[in-house]
Order: C-alpha cells, then structure tokens, then sequence
C-alpha cells in the first residue's frame, strides 16, 4: 500500500511570478482588473489590483479562478457550456461560468489557478493566460492517496465493528475534499454529510473538529461563525512527517466521545502506515486484518516487498522439520492444539533433541 503520495502546490514565490505577468500584460494594455491565484482545491494563495479596477472584481477573479482550479480547466469552457444551451452547469457546485479562470499546470498536473475579472471576457482572459505562461515555482508536498484514504477509513470501520457499532467513516484530502467514504448497512444516512463535514473541518483548520466544539460550548459561541467549519467531535487530521495531508472524519457510533476515540484509531493507524513512506512505517507494512484472516484460510503469500515476504502457511497435520536461518516463524493454533519441536538435529524427517512446545 502506497499511503501518501508527493504532488506539487503553486507556492506564495509562485503566485507572485504568475502575478507578475498577467499584471505586465494588463498594463501593457491598459487594462483595470483584478488578478486572484489559488491554490489547486480554490483557496486564495494571492490577490492584485491595478489602478481604477471595480470592487467587485475581487470576488469575481477569485470566483473565476476557484473554477478553473477544481474543474481543471479554463472557466472559458464552463461559460460557452451555458452559452450554448447547457444550462445545469449553471447549478454545478463551486463552478462560476464566466470567461478569465486558466488553470496552472506543471505537466499534466494542476498545481493551482489564475483569475482575472474587471474587463471584456476576452481581456480578462488574456491576462490570465499571459500568468499562466510565467516561470513559477511550487513547493511539494505529500498528500493522501486513495488507497490511504481507504485504508484509514476502513481501519475505523474494523475498530468500530468490533465494538458492535456502525458509524459512517470519511477520508478528505489536506483541503477537505472527499476521497473515500465506508458506510456500512447499518449506518444512519443522516452521518453521510455529517461525517465529511467533521473531516473537512480538521483538514482545513489543521486541528481536531473537538477543539471547536469545546470552543462553542466552553463559552465562545462565536466559534459557530468560523468558514465552512463543523463544531462537533469525531473529525481528526491526518498528519505525515508532520505535515496535514487529510483528515477522517467518524459519525453514528453510540456517542460523540466514541466518535472521536474512533477517528483518533483511524488517523493514528493512516499516520503510522505513512511515517516510513510507502505505506511502511519503521520497516513494517500494515493491511487489513480481514486480508489476513481470509489468506490463511488457505495459505499462501500475503506480503511481498522489497525486503522481505510475508507467508501465511497453514498446517493441519505434522509437517516435515524446516531448518530457517534468516526467517522468523509467527506460530497461532486456531483451534485444538499442536506441538512445536524447536532446536535440536534434523534427522531425515524428524528432529533429535529439540524441545516441545505444547500450544493451545
């Protein structure tokens, strides 16, 4: 399993390089806008004005450049959508249809976006373009995969299993977007949303969604008021060297307190898998117990890595001596008993002067 991936963000050097351009081409001419950067999920990372630009243009180039950003395209796109008769794209979520939004690219990937708003569509575009083409930097920095959203959702779905509840999971990446979501069929559907908007409130505010909650009802009820966050517990971010790459959110165990302790298990095992890179975490890997159980019902390979392998052998009977120099033998008798005959000689097919390990 591959947890955490490394993805390139337009950084505050980056914004300002992109800026500069599409600002030398508006005053090249004569052009009065506003120019907005964000980052990939459409979150500002830098705004601009020239001279005589229209108020109102702020939350337009930032609108236009939020568009670009999440649907990975020139907002252009959206706008000639509508144009030509398309008109539901007028309700697609965070989609503003309106010519000037250019996405940043390095590569095939979209690292953030431009905006530009104040002018003709056309104008406003071609200076959004002209930010676009600049020579800008980015940071990286790790981010959570699928499959590490899975796994952690899935590592609290086992957790909360066991304790004989069924709680809605959700895995959001670092800007609280959703990436995977484990929903038993026991689940209320009122947790759907509520288990993602205690994910996003952790990712964002990088911090658990308790603290607001605590906030709230600790005497600041102002806490209410802070952007696109949820004060309820059961929202834990997800942290790798340090860094927040996601969150996972938890709703619909049998308490608020067993929500959180839930979330906590989820982020704590996704953290652990992701601290050595590559889902391995000090030389160790980790997958769902369910993996193992079901592999051992036959045997055979369960783990195979660069460094060592993993296989899951089962005896039903007296097998022949082995004699290991490197390999490390895990033994559990899953139902009767055995004996274990360790040390000694192999002789053909049994061992002389071993020691028998009586197991139950």
């Amino acid at each position: 399993m591959k947890p955490i991936r490394i993805r390139r963000v337009i950084d505050e050097a980056g914004a300002e390089a992109v800026l500069n351009a599409a600002e030398k081409l508006a005053r090249e001419q004569g052009l009065r806008v506003v120019m907005a950067v964000v980052d990939p999920w459409g979150e500002l990372v830098a705004l601009r004005r020239t001279e005589g630009a229209q108020i109102a243009s702020s939350r337009v180039a930032l609108d236009k450049a939020r568009t670009a950003a999440i649907f990975v395209r020139p907002s252009r796109e959206m706008e000639e959508q509508v144009t030509n008769g398309r008109l539901g794209a007028l309700a697609l979520h965070g989609a503003s249809c309106l010519t000037g939004g250019i996405p940043l690219k390095v590569g095939d990937e979209v690292v953030g976006a431009i905006g530009t708003s104040g002018e003709t569509p056309d104008e406003d575009e071609s200076a959004s373009i002209a930010g676009a083409a600049a020579d800008f930097s980015t940071a990286e920095v790790p981010a959570l995969t699928q499959e590490g959203a899975k796994f952690a959702a899935e590592a609290v779905g086992a957790a909360a299993a066991k304790r004989g509840v069924a709680p809605v999971v959700s895995a959001v990446d670092a800007g609280g977007a959703l990436i995977y979501l484990h929903r038993p069929d026991g689940a209320q559907v009122a947790s759907v949303d509520v288990t993602t908007d205690k994910a996003r409130t952790a990712a964002i505010y990088r911090r658990p969604s308790k603290d607001f909650e605590e906030q709230a009802s600790g005497g600041r009820p102002s806490a209410l008021h802070l952007a696109r966050a949820v004060p309820l517990q059961g929202g834990m971010p997800i942290t790798s060297d340090g860094q927040v790459v996601g969150a996972i959110g938890v709703s619909g165990a049998s308490s608020a307190d067993e929500d959180q302790e839930l979330a906590t298990i989820g982020a704590d095992a996704l953290s652990a898998a992701a601290s050595g890179g590559n889902g391995r975490a000090n030389g160790a890997s980790f997958f769902p117990a369910a993996k193992v159980k079901e592999k051992f019902k036959t045997g055979g390979l369960l783990l195979d890595t660069e460094d060592y392998k993993i296989d899951a052998g089962r005896r039903v009977q007296p097998g022949d001596p082995e004699l290991h120099e490197r390999e490390v033998d895990v033994i559990r008798v899953a139902s009767g008993h055995a004996t274990v005959v360790t040390g000694g000689e192999i002789r053909g097919d049994r061992i002389e002067g071993g020691k028998a390990q009586e197991l139950h």
